[in-house]
């Protein structure tokens, strides 16, 4: 098995450290693809601190890469050595369930396999993308389109299609009204694409501290939630309410925000349970919901409309000496929008 080097968490309190890993030889249906860029998602962080269950470590995480094809299994239809691609947050399937056959293979009723951290098709711990190699089944690769520059595209294989699957979900359009809850990775996507999607964009902010920004992503207005006058400003105004952040919420008061037949769709993951009167709900026939990332299907689709549409994550790219402070920075908020490790600092 082939040896590449990686920057691993050795434990759930030690700092991530330069390591080596081993990858599967590349088998039949497979693409060895050489890791160029790799995001850093918040939900890394709370992987190898152990904040959402057990981990075998060493472990490396990353679900956010973007690279270079370098080798294709013989039965490889579609990529071919030089490709630009991209991996995000799932490797494999069952492909056998009602939702794989449906193309939903991000809700895998057998589970899907995670890009770190999950159990792979040979019982080994996969490991995630802060390393120089992955090899991938040639289902669960993606293409980056040229126009999407190469050292920013990656948030956009996490970020950027779990925002995008529930604002296509919903149908957002012309007309629609949409509000978006943090401006952080995800909320800064959600911003940008919903108003390419043509919708009338609203942020809501715990502060103004980030309203030029919104602004300038598309946004057509930017609210304080921390003042409590935004609540009732906003009553009965939104088709869709996307919440990105993980903090605990009053949830009856943002959803009092939705219209009639409104939806308030959560992607962020507090780790904590959420309280919720369900007569709120009765009013305005309200919709409480979640989404999970995205299909295969989603994300190319995702990837496309991007790049069409000049979509670009904002991001802040470091060497990979910089994880472990970065770590510390999104914990702080201390990031416009998103870090990008670039990889090839690995290698030094």
């Amino acid at each position: 098995m082939p040896t590449v080097a990686a920057y691993a968490a050795p434990s759930a309190t030690d700092p991530l450290i330069r390591t080596t890993i081993e990858r599967r030889e590349t088998g039949p249906r497979d693409v060895l693809i050489a890791i160029r860029y790799a995001g850093i998602c918040h939900s890394d962080i709370h992987t190898v601190r152990g904040d959402w269950g057990p981990v075998t470590y060493p472990q490396v995480v990353g679900h956010e890469i973007a690279g270079e094809v370098v080798e294709v299994g013989s039965e490889v239809a579609g990529f071919a050595v030089g490709d630009r691609v991209g991996v995000g947050c799932m490797v494999n399937s069952c492909r056998e369930c009602e939702n794989c056959r449906a193309g939903m293979e991000n809700y895998c009723l057998k589970g899907n396999t995670q890009t770190y951290a999950s159990v792979d098709r040979d019982g080994t711990i996969t490991q995630g993308g802060y390393s120089t190699h992955v090899v991938v089944d040639q289902d669960f690769v993606l293409r980056i389109p040229e126009a999407l520059p190469y050292e920013s595209v990656a948030p956009l294989l996490c970020a950027g299609i779990t925002t995008y699957s529930p604002l296509a979900h919903w149908k957002v359009g012309p007309g629609s009204k949409v509000a978006v809850v943090g401006m952080g990775g995800l909320g800064h996507l959600a911003v940008k694409i919903a108003a390419a999607m043509g919708a009338e964009v609203t942020v809501l902010s715990q502060t103004l501290a980030k309203q030029e920004d919104g602004l300038r992503f598309g946004a057509s207005r930017y609210f304080a939630t921390s003042d409590d006058a935004t609540f009732r400003t906003l009553a009965n105004t939104f088709d869709l309410i996307l919440n990105t952040v993980s903090a605990p919420l009053k949830l009856d008061s943002y959803l009092r925000m939705l219209r009639l037949d409104g939806t308030m769709v959560n992607v962020g993951a507090p780790p904590e349970p959420l309280p919720l009167r369900v007569f709120t709900l009765f009013g305005n026939r309200r919709t409480f919901a979640g989404s999970s990332i995205g299909s295969i299907g989603e994300t190319q689709e995702m990837l496309e409309f991007c790049a069409a549409h000049g979509i670009v994550p904002e991001t802040e790219l470091i060497g990979v000496d910089g994880v472990n402070e970065a770590y510390e920075r999104v914990l702080r908020s201390d990031v416009r929008y998103r870090f990008v490790i670039d990889i090839e600092t690995l290698k030094d």
